[in-house]
């Protein structure tokens, strides 16, 4: 009898227990968390991106001078441009040997576990990364062409090293518009996280969480990051090791 008198009271708890189990994984708060990391995250980049062009514009006069000097040096994107960025970024040859190292790198990790190891797994995530890539790009490139927004890097090649860095830094988070002026690169802020959430519709089930699309968004940004690295600098290392000086 005391059994039975406890049962009921024990089934309440662990009923109890579920629920609340239930309510934290639901996907209605996963999707809300997600949304408020996802803002921090913007606030904290357009914060760094204010910084960055403050310090950028004092080195030059205020106003209309100071904008018609970039105007002077600054030629916009032309529509064939645009597209002949979209086709380089996606199966040019810095973007497919960049997924090869993408996909060996998750294929050692065995990570997500649902694509198994051997050549079978590199190939699903290699094709996993490069549907990513491509929806990626085709949002930031034509997004951008409704407000002007050039996604190119440009080099800053006559500048001195200290220089060049920030160039790289403050280029992942800016772009140029039409009149030649660096502003916020709006289109780049919506593209990387729309295919990383984008992307969970068809993605395997331990990859397809907010947190691991918040996950690829930050790792996107650094990608972004290394990738103007490499095209600020390569041009030059690739000049040096020609002529024989490295």
């Amino acid at each position: 009898m005391k059994q039975l008198k406890q049962g009921p009271q024990s089934r309440r708890r662990e009923l109890s227990s579920n629920i609340g189990t239930t309510g934290d994984k639901s996907p209605t708060r996963r999707i809300k968390w997600g949304i408020r990391v996802l803002l921090a995250a913007n606030f904290l980049a357009l914060g760094a991106v204010a910084a960055i062009a403050q310090t950028d514009a004092s080195h030059v006069q205020r106003g209309q001078t100071a904008r018609g000097a970039q105007n002077q040096s600054y030629t916009p994107i032309t529509r064939e441009q645009r597209l002949r960025w979209f086709i380089r970024n996606t199966v040019g040859p810095t973007g497919l040997t960049a997924g090869l190292f993408s996909a060996g790198i998750g294929t050692a990790l065995d990570r997500p576990k649902e694509y198994g190891p051997g050549w079978a797994g590199f190939g699903s995530r290699y094709g996993m990364r490069l549907t990513g890539i491509s929806t990626g790009n085709a949002m930031e490139a034509s997004l951008g062409a409704i407000w002007g927004e050039d996604p190119r890097y440009l080099r800053a090649a006559d500048k001195p090293f200290g220089s060049r860095i920030r160039n790289v830094v403050k280029m992942t988070f800016l772009a140029y518009r039409a009149d030649g002026h660096l502003a916020p690169a709006y289109a780049r802020y919506i593209a990387i996280p729309g295919n990383n959430f984008l992307s969970n519709a068809w993605r395997e089930p331990s990859e397809s969480t907010n947190t691991a699309a918040i996950e690829r968004t930050g790792l996107g940004f650094a990608g972004r990051l290394t990738s103007n690295a490499f095209k600020e600098f390569w041009p030059d290392i690739h000049r040096k090791l020609h002529m024989g000086h490295l």
